[in-house]
């Protein structure tokens, strides 16, 4: 979700902008400022900058974990290739 602080500071900056004459009604455009603000945000496909760096590091201990296997395989081909004796055409 969204930092309330966030939304909190954009309503206010938003209504900061409004003219004087709508100023007496400025506690109630905040609060409604800040309701349309969340519900539009909460309809977006956002993460929290936690959740965001938690996947950070799940994809870079994946990215090693992956790298690791990489290097097993080739030094199992390597040797597969190794200890395989190669026949030639005549030999068939």
């Amino acid at each position: 979700m969204i930092d309330p602080k966030f939304i909190d500071d954009l309503a206010r900056r938003i209504s900061a902008n409004i003219p004087s004459g709508v100023r007496e009604m400025q506690q109630d455009l905040e609060q409604n400022i800040r309701s349309v603000l969340q519900n539009t945000l909460a309809k977006l496909d956002l993460v929290t900058r936690e959740e965001f760096d938690v996947q950070t590091r799940v994809l870079a201990r994946t990215r090693e974990k992956l790298e690791q296997q990489e290097k097993i395989i080739t030094a199992l081909e390597a040797r597969f290739l190794k200890d395989t004796p190669t026949k030639k055409p005549s030999e068939e």
